[in-house]
């Protein structure tokens, strides 16, 4: 596997020749896939980037640009100044419509998704880019499943004993939704904040995947 570093240069460099090249918008909003812990979101995420043909931002990466202030910057620098106009009203909007008393932590993490909101042609698990991107941006995904499935599917992807898979699922459970209230005062679980919801209990990831594709179009 690349590493991190890596991986952000070359996503890097792919926006910067989009950008020279001047492509036009893209016509598919950016899909937002939130998940539980241990429902596969993540690999319901790899599938649907890969037969769209999109960019795939998991949590690891987009805390690895948003945490490095040289990586940051380069990031931002890849929109021209009509894209930074954009991402600086979103992450305004967001604030003023949650209420929101941000430190810099979150309001360089909005920016960071707000970037690859702007580029477009993405996919972004967690992190709450669904409550960064405005309407008209995004396609908000939540997957979930039955607690004892996803103690089970930890246990055996991470070759532990159920008791200790399931203090990871509750204890990672936990943080994201402390995440979400303390950032966005919002709930995580709450189907209001998604347009679709599945339940790889009685999915595969590969009906899940062909439903996303599906309601895009």
């Amino acid at each position: 596997m690349k590493a991190m570093h890596q991986l952000i240069e070359e996503q890097v460099r792919r926006w910067e020749i989009l950008r020279k090249e001047k492509q036009k918008d893209k016509i598919l909003p950016v899909i937002t896939l939130s998940r539980e812990p241990g429902s596969g979101g993540k690999l319901v995420a790899k599938a649907v980037a890969d037969r769209l043909g999109l960019d795939l931002f998991h949590q690891e990466l987009i805390n690895a640009m948003a945490d490095n202030a040289d990586t940051t910057t380069r990031v931002i620098r890849t929109l021209d100044e009509r894209g930074l106009s954009m991402i600086e009203d979103w992450v305004s909007a967001a604030i003023s419509e949650r209420h929101l008393w941000p430190d810099e932590v979150s309001r360089v993490l909005m920016r960071v998704i707000g970037a690859i909101g702007r580029h477009g042609k993405a996919i972004i698990v967690g992190r709450g880019a669904n409550f960064v991107l405005p309407p008209e941006n995004r396609f908000r995904i939540r997957i979930i499943a039955p607690l004892e499935l996803r103690v089970s599917r930890v246990a055996e992807t991470y070759s532990v004993s159920k008791k200790e898979a399931k203090r990871h699922v509750l204890r990672t459970e936990s943080d994201r939704r402390a995440f979400v209230r303390k950032y966005f005062h919002s709930d995580i679980g709450d189907p209001a904040n998604y347009d679709v919801i599945l339940n790889t209990g009685t999915l595969s990831v590969e009906s899940a995947e062909a439903a996303i594709c599906s309601a895009l179009g």
